[in-house]
């Protein structure tokens, strides 16, 4: 598999992702044990993760299997701080205190000294944007994280914090990634996101990139039992793109797969993964089995013809000022 620059860094990072969310909760160590065997043996590196994945479930079961299933030497591992789950209730901490707790406890749960990748998993209002970056600086420096980077900013806290970093005398930890949704049904970062990373250095890690499983097209007829949508979990997250917008690009999207004699999430994925700018997609699979059909897009070049047709049914409407 291809590796790829991280940003302006000197990290090298698989251009498929493995995302853990479901880990811990929705696949067992078993599935976990075979996936990470999978992803690594087709050349993948990036192993993603968070402290609120699973109230830390997802963590664990990665601690448990590194070195077992895979050398650690051979992944990087990248987790998120900012958010947790209490009594399923999502609480955003991004203070100094609250950031180093979880990354201490998220060093804990995967039986590391370091992460390879650690990020901010999303802005807010209540810590100062300088103590949220000063935690990035103290992880680094002190040896708990290799490299800094955010998650799910907007284009202008992007663009603040990847400034910030820079100005500040002597830094350790420059941002070099940000990670964010991005998909044929969500190509909203195409209005500021992805600008403001291409002209500050950082590379783009998307996640979701099969549009919270729509884009595999098994929604088509209806909700599939052993679906996300039908969990009670995971329903909300993807009732968001089960509208008649979707519906008219999941179609064009198998019409290419049905042409190219792929599945339509190697199309999906394929467009994702060679967008400019992006470094990874962060692709999460519940069973080895779609891991495999996803790993089988590794191979698939998308025809220019039929990148620019996914590119007009799903083109983003641009307003002021981006349209400039």
């Amino acid at each position: 598999m291809e590796q790829r620059r991280l940003g302006g860094s000197g990290l090298y990072v698989s251009r498929l992702a493995l995302g853990t969310m479901t880990w811990g909760r929705d696949t067992d160590q078993h599935d976990a044990r075979e996936q990470l065997k999978l992803f690594a043996d087709a050349g993948g590196t990036l192993i993603d993760t968070a402290a609120s994945y699973g109230n830390g479930e997802s963590e664990k079961l990665i601690g448990a299997l590194l070195d077992s299933a895979v050398p650690r030497s051979d992944v990087l591992i990248a987790t998120k701080a900012g958010t947790s789950r209490p009594a399923g209730r999502r609480v955003v901490d991004v203070s100094r205190r609250g950031l180093l707790d979880q990354l201490d406890d998220s060093l804990d749960r995967l039986d590391l000294d370091y992460v390879d990748l650690w990020q901010v998993h999303t802005w807010s209002d209540a810590a100062p944007m300088e103590e949220t970056l000063g935690a990035l600086e103290h992880a680094v420096t002190s040896g708990r994280a290799r490299y800094a980077g955010v998650s799910n900013y907007s284009g202008w806290q992007t663009a603040a914090a990847a400034v910030h970093q820079r100005a500040v005398a002597g830094s350790q930890a420059p941002l070099v990634s940000t990670q964010v949704e991005y998909s044929l049904l969500e190509r909203g970062v195409e209005r500021e996101v992805l600008p403001a990373a291409g002209r500050l250095g950082l590379g783009v890690l998307a996640w979701s990139p099969l549009g919270r499983g729509v884009l595999t097209g098994k929604y088509r007829s209806g909700t599939p039992a052993d679906s996300r949508a039908a969990t009670t979990h995971f329903a909300s997250f993807v009732d968001k793109y089960l509208d008649a917008r979707s519906a008219k690009i999941v179609e064009a999207v198998c019409t290419a797969a049905d042409g190219l004699d792929a599945l339509p999430l190697e199309v999906a994925l394929t467009w994702v993964r060679d967008r400019p700018g992006v470094t990874s997609a962060i692709v999460g699979a519940r069973t080895a089995a779609q891991l495999r059909d996803v790993l089988g897009s590794d191979d698939l070049e998308l025809p220019a013809e039929i990148r620019a047709a996914l590119d007009e049914v799903s083109a983003l409407e641009l307003g002021y000022p981006e349209s400039r």
